[in-house]
């Protein structure tokens, strides 16, 4: 976040309607866009078939294993979503290619892949080329299997694009970030196909198994900082999590409707403004201090009596605590370990993200949206809500989305604004097994990380009035 001196009009002041028991009026943590939430191991299938493809310099490590039952597998999803979603023909693409980045140079029509540690799709001789020797393998370590198939389920989104041609308005002069989001969007509607049980080779939890895809795609976003008319952007994280729950939950139609005035209106990306130099602020009292006047601001609708945030450890004498950041029922406050938080605030180390090393934290907007989260059960429980059921922590999670919004609306002074990058650190922390962000009173997280990241993008894209709406 940044601080900012620049007075502005027009104050969002949220407001949460009382909530009776909990229940959602439209969407349960029972449920991820509709099917059951499911906890099982994810992956290759032990007994899945032998792809029967071509493909040039293949291996037999994991890392192609996995590789080609997924271009197998997305050739099955797609030679039926093709004709039944566009009315097209499926043509499978006419050359695979596998290569070690650092090992014997091969070529396709793109080019050399020496040092391309990289995954392609090259519309010059319509091919898929992914590099078995670094980026599949660090993607591996990082989060699984799943990550292979989410690359190149993105990958092949870009054949289809040729496909399909006007059906999905690509030109020429169509902008990157565009065909970026639409093939994100394609491996969305990819893995609802694989989740409702259609795969031959993978099996892919609503639980566990989309939260390695989500993060997989998380890793490989922009830098921040980076412009969404950037020739290469592919969006941050924000950006690209989006298409791809758009995807699954609405399919390839809604995915080839994408054009630059659609998601102009919801794209993140964006440079960094004068003043702003990396983005980060150090999470200290005086940055606590300005958290709690933008929060009190911002909640002011609520008609509550706001809790106040304290340095006592992240703990509190009764009930169970939820370091660094903790509600405390019976006096209100919220309890920091500020000491962790700013641990916790550092900036974000993107290429130690990448190779499993990172030096950093996740930046000082995964920090205040702890504290936040914490705030806004306070508020909560000021109107009656609960705070210990199900779907205690996706609402609040959503009140989180709708307070980052409601700081760029916040009047005069010295104030917390949201900085390029900010959104990407919510999600980087929502996606983290021990996230604060979408958990209840007692520090349980909903369970499906992509219910955590919709449920705080509702919130930052239509304000608080669905936070109680969807997630009574």
């Amino acid at each position: 976040m940044r601080r900012s001196l620049v007075a502005l009009t027009g104050m969002l002041a949220l407001a949460l309607a009382a909530c009776s028991d909990g229940k959602s009026a439209s969407l349960s943590e029972g449920d991820v866009a509709g099917l059951p939430i499911t906890h099982f191991e994810s992956g290759l299938k032990p007994n899945a078939p032998t792809p029967d493809l071509d493909v040039t310099n293949v291996s037999d490590d994991e890392a192609d294993r996995v590789a080609v039952a997924t271009i197998a597998d997305v050739e099955d999803y797609w030679s039926d979503a093709l004709p039944s979603s566009f009315g097209v023909r499926f043509e499978p693409v006419k050359s695979l290619l596998s290569y070690d980045s650092e090992g014997e140079n091969q070529e396709n029509g793109c080019g050399d892949t020496r040092d391309n540690a990289n995954a392609f799709y090259c519309s010059l001789d319509d091919s898929v080329a992914w590099d078995r020797g670094v980026l599949l393998p660090t993607m591996m370590d990082q989060f699984g299997p799943l990550s292979v198939v989410t690359v190149l389920a993105h990958e092949f989104g870009h054949a289809v694009q040729y496909r399909i041609a006007d059906k999905a308005g690509i030109t020429r002069n169509t902008p990157t970030i565009v065909k970026e989001q639409q093939a994100d969007c394609f491996a969305g509607g990819y893995y609802r196909w694989v989740a409702e049980g259609k795969s031959k080779y993978f099996t892919v939890s609503t639980s566990d198994g989309l939260n390695s895809a989500l993060s997989s795609l998380f890793l490989v976003r922009d830098s921040a900082g980076t412009a969404a008319t950037d020739r290469s952007a592919h969006g941050t994280g924000f950006d690209r999590t989006y298409a791809f729950q758009i995807g699954f939950e609405q399919g390839p139609k809604e995915c080839a409707g994408m054009t630059m005035d659609t998601i102009q209106p919801r794209l993140t990306e964006r440079p960094f403004d004068s003043g702003d130099h990396d983005g980060d602020i150090d999470v200290d009292q005086d940055a606590i201090d300005l958290l709690k006047t933008s929060l009190d601001q911002a909640f002011s609708g609520a008609g509550v009596q706001a809790p106040e945030i304290v340095d006592n450890g992240g703990t509190c004498p009764t009930g169970t605590s939820t370091p660094p950041a903790t509600y405390c029922t019976g006096d209100n406050t919220v309890s920091i370990d500020l000491a962790a938080l700013a641990e916790l605030g550092q900036p974000v180390d993107q290429d130690g993200e990448f190779t499993g090393s990172s030096s950093g934290g996740h930046g000082d907007f995964a920090a205040f949206s702890e504290v936040a989260s914490r705030y806004a059960l306070g508020i909560q429980k000021g109107v009656g809500a609960s705070l210990d059921n199900a779907n205690a922590g996706l609402r609040t999670a959503c009140l989180v989305g709708a307070w980052a919004a409601a700081t760029n609306q916040l009047q005069g002074g010295d104030q917390l604004r949201i900085s390029a990058g900010d959104l990407d650190e919510a999600i980087s922390d929502l996606l983290r097994p021990d996230s604060l962000v979408a958990a209840d009173v007692s520090g349980k997280p909903a369970a499906s990380g992509f219910n955590r990241v919709e449920a705080m993008r509702t919130g930052y894209l239509q304000g608080s009035g669905p936070c109680s709406t969807q997630y009574g």
